[in-house]
């Protein structure tokens, strides 16, 4: 039975009897030892059982076992350790039957900081020991939207510790009500911190105690005639009530649930995940799966829950719009205390589902119609310049200064007619006259393609130059060096009056100029790169400018080296604040003496 199940020669039967009934890792194995699945297990012996039953629970599933020859098991000490092994060998085999969701972004936070005056501030990445951390978020505006509210309410700081230590009058969200000024003592630390308690409790999902709370506060401050008090009160309630009354769908009490829909269309699944914090919804995020030869809308659910609940926060309640089994069974190795998971029952939980549902379907609209659109500006292009075949990878390349100061190079990419920031690379240039373009072009051209011509890195099919005759002349020369004349180049010269639509293409063989005009989809899809590139490029100059800036004006003055200048610039947050601080702020900073705090002051001026 077995053996009709999986690969010729695999005897399942007798394996199964030899796999441990412990955590960890297993390898599905194919011919020439290519490894078609990778999967974590509570249990392997029962996990890896389940693959050789009569029947699959997908085509996908049973397309796989029947293509296994050998299984491989890694047992671990703990679940733990299996998720981390089980997530490194995905990313370096990349199977061919996982499904993945690729999100190189984490999902953003709202952080009260563990200062004395904490800070709320938005943030990504890893937690910092002390803090405290409310979400996730779906997206950056939900963020920003919930962080303007309690400054309005609560009137938190929002500022960098450098800042907030250097400040000696109130800053303008002071002055505009959206901060009770900490920094200069306008707000004693024990007021600070019952307003810090009220804004977590509102994130916590508090909100109806928070207005409760308030408003007692209210009533006892007009019963003691301290209207001041009162009216601040007064006006905290109303904000928190608008925020509660403005949600579209509210569930009328404090609760934290994940709407997950999967929705399959034309053969593209997606997955919108929607949050709700606090009884209050927070907006949604689709996500679309890639690298499984099949899946359908369960398997990229099931898929999805493995990955994103291993590294996110399992809120109380999971609502669904597939199969619940499969889920449940999945959260039961998440989590010692897995969440309901259920289908929507009563009208909110319908109508959040329904929206998520909605944005689903409109994500993988959206999603084909730029795909389409894309294909279409890359045939274009491919016609224009007279290509074999659609260029799939097109690097562009532009040059900033300012009269040949700080110059920096700058390689921007698209693929598949989308922009890969991921590849974005700036060069500093040195070395070379400044001012001097074709050499700056030369520089870094040579840097990327000599490395490419090595071996090292994906080459191009189209190489985009921000530039005329002489640029493209000295990027030809570099890439016969290297070996890669054969790459299509085109230069992209700027119009009369610097006007969008009016560019000529330069090309490096001698042809003569071509003028697509401003209707052409080709000439969009290259002006799109090109100021892609061109501010890349910009931003990179004027980061390198600033720093060079700030050092000479430090650097010439005696005795201020590196060490000193870094610990200037960190305790005042800059060269402004530098320049504002007194003599006697300045011989705090570790290093320097009451004449070397004179000779800086004076210099800065």
């Amino acid at each position: 039975m077995a053996d009709s199940q999986s690969g010729q020669g695999f005897d399942a039967k007798a394996f199964l009897r030899t796999v441990p009934e412990e955590p960890g890792v297993y390898r599905m194995i194919g011919v020439d030892d290519k490894v078609l699945y990778v999967g974590k297990a509570k249990n392997l012996k029962r996990r890896v059982s389940n693959y050789f039953q009569r029947t699959q629970p997908s085509p996908r599933i049973a397309m796989m076992v029947a293509q296994i020859v050998r299984v491989d098991v890694t047992p671990t000490r703990s679940e733990a350790e299996a998720l981390i092994l089980e997530n490194n060998l995905i990313k370096s085999l990349a199977p061919r039957y996982n499904i993945l969701f690729r999100d190189d972004k984490t999902y953003p936070y709202i952080e009260i900081s563990g200062d004395a005056f904490p800070r709320l501030a938005y943030h990504r990445g890893a937690f910092a020991k002390g803090a405290r951390y409310f979400g996730p978020f779906p997206n950056a505006y939900a963020v920003r939207e919930s962080i303007h509210l309690l400054q309005k309410t609560f009137q938190l700081r929002t500022c960098e510790n450098t800042v907030f230590q250097n400040r000696s009058r109130p800053c303008l969200l002071n002055q505009i009500k959206r901060c009770s000024g900490p920094c200069v003592d306008l707000i004693d630390a024990d007021s600070y911190a019952a307003d810090v308690k009220l804004a977590t409790r509102f994130l916590d999902g508090q909100a109806s105690e928070v207005i409760d709370d308030l408003t007692t506060r209210m009533q006892a401050a007009a019963d003691r005639l301290a209207f001041e008090e009162a009216a601040a009160c007064r006006d905290q309630v109303r904000v928190l009530q608008a925020v509660l009354h403005r949600q579209f769908v509210d569930s009328r009490k404090d609760e934290d649930v994940d709407i997950l829909a999967a929705v399959e269309q034309d053969g593209t699944v997606c997955i919108n995940i929607a949050m709700v914090r606090g009884g209050r919804h927070l907006g949604d995020r689709p996500q679309f799966p890639s690298g499984a030869a099949v899946a359908g809308a369960q398997d990229a659910l099931l898929a999805f829950v493995e990955q994103h609940y291993a590294e996110h926060p399992i809120p109380a309640r999971i609502l669904l719009n597939q199969a619940l089994d499969p889920i449940r069974e999945a959260f039961a190795e998440l989590s010692e205390r897995p969440p309901g998971v259920l289908a929507p029952r009563y009208a909110a939980e319908k109508a959040w589902m329904e929206m998520a549902e909605k944005n689903a379907g409109l994500a993988i609209q959206a999603r084909a119609r730029d795909t389409g659109r894309m294909a279409q500006r890359l045939e274009a292009l491919r016609d224009a310049l007279d290509l074999p075949e659609a260029p799939q990878r097109i690097e562009c390349f532009d040059i900033s200064h300012t009269m040949g100061e700080a110059t920096v190079a700058s390689c921007v990419v698209c693929e598949s007619g989308a922009m890969k920031r991921a590849d974005y690379r700036r060069y500093n240039i040195s070395g070379i006259t400044p001012g001097d373009d074709f050499a700056a072009m030369r520089q870094v051209l040579e840097r990327r393609y000599g490395k490419i011509a090595a071996g090292e890195g994906q080459c191009p099919d189209l190489i985009l130059i921000d530039g005329g005759k002489g640029q493209v002349s000295a990027a030809a020369a570099i890439l016969a060096e290297v070996g890669l004349e054969q790459v299509a180049m085109v230069g992209v010269a700027k119009g009369e009056g610097r006007k969008a639509g009016l560019e000529t293409l330069i090309f490096p063989d001698g042809r003569e100029g071509l003028a697509l005009g401003g209707a052409s989809a080709a000439l969009h899809l290259i002006i799109e790169i090109r100021d892609e590139a061109h501010r890349f490029a910009i931003t990179g100059h004027r980061a390198q400018r600033g720093k060079a800036r700030i050092g000479s004006r430090l650097d010439d003055i005696p005795g201020v080296g590196p060490a000193r200048r870094r610990n200037l610039l960190a305790a005042f947050g800059g060269l402004d604040g530098v320049r504002n601080a007194t003599v006697e702020d300045l011989c705090r900073v570790e290093g320097v003496s009451r004449k070397l705090a004179e000779d800086i002051h004076a210099a800065l001026r």
